[in-house]
């Protein structure tokens, strides 16, 4: 038998950044009795979800849903709009960055990986000067991870976008938003983006289980000469039958449902409001770790996440085994190190059903844990977090009073 003490009394906190807590609306959206994919219900079901997502993406152009991780949703990008032994440019911003890199080796590409630090995002002077060096455009598509989820570093894809335009060159913009979307300001048409990825167990609000792609009329036209197999992925069978709603197999339904209350709930809030929301708590977590005396993973204050923070430990210091301190004592998720950040930083998640007391409970967690594993460190990061809360964002009820 498990020991009834086993199970700690409130709600565990999940901060890693993703999957992020998932809200009791969607949570009962979730729960509704599954229904006839091919019914009229549904169709006005998918043409509600498929029209709100072109509104997180700010696109008036295609959105594609599938019932997948946000790895499907890479491949997706890929296998749609090129063909064996197309050579791809990849800004090596992190982890995840390297994994997509890694898929496309073995879909059959040749990549060229623009070497970076995991400190800072990619460096659009260096993709500017390696594509107009490409005279016989052999380069096929640029690839870039706006929010590296493993680093908390962003990259500036519209200085991406001009520098790929001052070159001259024709290649595609595929950008991977899994951890932006629905948290950072993202603008897929304004910024010229071919093809963007997104999953939906971040920003969006929803447990895993669907992605996305956004695609240009540029990468539609890819994708007619595009030779690298492909059949669930294929864009052109879901934009056949989407406009009324439906898909060409079976969706994942429930979680449609959920996506549809998520967007309500972004909508209500207003996406404006939102990056804002996930800007000011980047800020006030960043606030913390100074005033403990640690050091955020990111170098420069303009690519600092809104949505995550990594902070590196100090010299001599386990991440995992503080993580783990964390968890035992406080129920509380914290991320872990990947690859070669592994055991070396821990990572804050601050995104998606997120407010201001959930973010002092977070940083009152990683506080009282510091101090628990032995990690050198000044008291007051909670205090400077609030601080900065307190000069950001006037109380409702002096708002409410100033109004009557």
């Amino acid at each position: 038998m498990i020991p009834l003490h086993s199970h700690p009394s409130g709600r565990h906190f999940l901060q890693i950044p993703g999957p992020t807590n998932v809200p009791d609306r969607v949570l009962r959206a979730i729960d509704n009795v599954t229904i006839d994919h091919r019914g009229p219900e549904f169709g006005m079901l998918g043409k509600a979800v498929l029209a709100g997502m072109k509104k997180v993406f700010q696109t008036q152009g295609h959105v594609v849903i599938y019932p997948s991780s946000g790895t499907g949703a890479w491949e997706a990008a890929l296998v749609n709009t090129l063909s064996p032994g197309d050579l791809v440019l990849m800004a090596e911003t992190g982890h995840f960055a390297t994994l997509w890199k890694k898929m496309a080796v073995k879909l059959g590409l040749e990549v060229e990986f623009l070497e970076g630090d995991w400190r800072h995002g990619a460096d659009a002077a260096q993709i500017q000067s390696r594509l107009a060096a490409d005279a016989q455009h052999r380069i096929k598509a640029v690839c870039v991870v706006h929010n590296e989820t493993a680093t908390g570093v962003t990259s500036d894809i519209a200085a991406v976008r001009k520098a790929i335009d001052r070159s001259g060159h024709p290649a595609l913009l595929m950008v991977d938003t899994i951890s932006s979307l629905g948290s950072i300001d993202y603008r897929h048409d304004e910024w010229g983006v071919d093809v963007t990825v997104a999953g939906s167990q971040k920003g969006l609000m929803l447990p895993p289980g669907l992605s996305f792609n956004a695609v240009s009329d540029k990468a539609l036209a890819a994708a007619d000469t595009a030779q690298l197999r492909r059949s669930y992925w294929d864009w052109k069978e879901m934009i056949a039958i989407n406009p009324k709603g439906y898909f060409p197999y079976t969706p994942a339904t429930n979680l449609l449902y959920g996506l549809h209350e998520a967007l309500e709930m972004l909508f209500a809030e207003g996406l404006d409001n939102v990056f804002a929301r996930h800007k000011r708590h980047g800020e006030a977590t960043r606030a913390a770790v100074r005033a403990w005396g640690l050091e955020v993973l990111c170098k420069k204050p303009e690519e600092y996440s809104p949505a995550l923070t990594a902070v590196l430990m100090p010299e001599g210091h386990s991440a995992d085994a503080f993580r783990k301190i964390v968890l035992t004592h406080f129920n509380m998720s914290l991320g872990q190190g990947l690859s070669k950040l592994s055991d070396k930083v821990f990572r804050i998640g601050h995104l998606g059903d997120f407010n201001d007391l959930t973010l002092c409970g977070t940083l009152a967690g990683v506080e009282m844990g510091l101090e628990r594993a032995g990690v050198p460190h000044s008291k007051g990061g909670v205090q400077a977090a609030m601080d900065h809360l307190a000069q950001t964002s006037a109380p409702i009820a002096a708002k409410e009073a100033k109004a009557a």
